[in-house]
């Protein structure tokens, strides 16, 4: 995702670096007049809103870095990443909404007479309207598909994207499955990762690790985006005018900016977001009506959910947060994401300590976060130090699933055991952690907070 790298900027603006520093980044963004001539836009709410744009650029990468990461092909001018931020009027939020490049749009023509109607329109997938007709339709596609006044526009590509990646010292992600797609070359074992540039640049294209293609890899790209948010605001880059400035310089070689957003914009956006962190971003994703909608003359697109669509982009003109007004307590642990329902798994508990009725309440607590369990809790023959999890490697991804709501349990292989996952609760066991399934193949998207999609 290579428009994470520019959202990047405005958080890393947030040292309150001054001017001069600010004004060196200001000169190095290329600029495109992205607003010219545009009539007939949406009224202007509350917050500022940012499209961001990440574009192939892979005619700026070496072919070492070509032959890598496997980024092949001849360079197109196309965009295949789109995403609105919102940053709240009082600057204590950004929420980001993913726009799906294959979702259907009627893309408003442009017309030159007078006769006050408005001007025609004709269908494409989203991601072509900046093939036809640049930045400028790319904004009023938008604007058209959600009544949202975009202020500024931004747009980034490959290497500006792998550059920023690598001079904040990688990007941590974690995944409860392996992740492999031979077309990128992604190759990650379940766990947790510290991703450099080009390997970050291979986890954010992925598009074939499952059935659920650009809406899998858009969740993705969410988690990235926070974890590279959490990166910037913890390493002591935003505190740091040197590593500031490096970051910048980073940023800066394949930054598109519209002529409006300057350095004035952004050293005034950094000394508003000083506090800014992954707790205060949320991300979703356009709600999906229908999968594989046929348009004739294009063929298969998206189509969007438009009632929740229009409750969404209503939201976001009335700055209103998508995850409720409740403030979120760092003491809280959020969910732990898993790809297994935990409906489907079935868990016997049983307690290997002396502490009496611990199985009770692992099983209710286990039950109460959604997982089937036998409602018969059972003695273990021994008491043990660590909780264990007894498990058919067949079933292995649901104990990957369980084992995220016994943080710090063991797994431990019982060949020939069946679907019913066994749980020793030994004296090391101190509560069990709420966990919150998403579905790669399901079109309906959450919204989240950025620490809940962290490692």
């Amino acid at each position: 995702m290579r428009a994470v790298t520019t959202l990047s900027v405005l958080v890393l603006a947030s040292a309150g670096i001054g001017h001069a520093v600010i004004s060196s980044l200001d000169a190095g963004i290329a600029r495109v007049d992205a607003f010219k001539d545009m009539k007939n836009r949406p009224s202007a709410g509350h917050g500022t809103n940012v499209l961001l744009v990440g574009t192939d650029g892979r005619d700026k990468i070496t072919e070492q870095e070509r032959r890598q990461f496997r980024l092949g092909g001849v360079p197109c001018h196309c965009t295949d990443t789109m995403m609105i931020v919102h940053i709240s009027e009082n600057r204590d939020r950004a929420t980001v909404v993913s726009l799906p490049r294959d979702s259907f749009a009627e893309v408003p023509e442009r017309t030159d007479d007078a006769s006050g109607e408005p001007p025609a329109s004709h269908p494409i997938r989203l991601n072509a309207a900046y093939a036809e007709g640049g930045p400028g339709l790319t904004i009023r596609t938008v604007e058209n598909m959600t009544h949202v006044k975009i202020d500024h526009y931004l747009e980034v590509d490959f290497n500006s994207f792998m550059k920023t990646v690598d001079v904040l010292g990688g990007v941590k992600i974690c995944t409860a499955t392996p992740l492999k797609d031979s077309y990128t070359g992604l190759d990650l074992a379940p766990g947790t990762h510290t991703l450099a540039g080009g390997q970050a640049l291979q986890y954010v294209r992925a598009r074939h690790i499952d059935g659920a293609s650009d809406l899998g890899r858009m969740k993705r790209q969410q988690q990235f985006l926070a974890a590279l948010i959490e990166r910037a605001t913890s390493s002591g880059v935003l505190l740091n005018p040197m590593r500031f400035r490096d970051v910048t310089r980073a940023v800066l070689g394949s930054v598109r900016a519209d002529e409006g957003f300057g350095a004035d914009e952004l050293l005034d956006l950094g000394r508003a977001m000083r506090d800014f962190s992954p707790s205060s971003s949320e991300f979703t994703t356009v709600p999906i009506a229908q999968m594989n909608y046929d348009v004739k003359g294009i063929g298969s697109t998206l189509k969007w959910d438009q009632a929740k669509a229009d409750q969404l982009f209503t939201a976001l003109r009335d700055d209103k947060p998508l995850t409720g007004d409740q403030p979120h307590h760092a003491h809280t642990p959020a969910p732990a994401s898993v790809d297994v329902d935990p409906r489907q798994i079935r868990v016997q508990v049983a307690n290997g300590t002396g502490t009496v009725g611990l199985a009770g309440r692992v099983d209710a607590a286990l039950a109460a976060t959604g997982f089937a369990t036998t409602r018969q809790p059972v003695t273990a023959p021994a008491l043990v130090p660590h909780t264990v999890i007894f498990y058919d490697p067949r079933w292995d991804r649901s104990a990957r699933a369980l084992a995220a709501a016994l943080p710090g349990s063991e797994l431990h292989p019982a060949p020939g055991q069946g679907p019913l996952l066994k749980v020793t609760a030994g004296a090391d066991f101190k509560d069990v952690r709420k966990v919150r399934f998403d579905d790669p193949a399901q079109p309906q998207q959450n919204v989240l907070r950025g620490d809940e999609v962290l490692c």
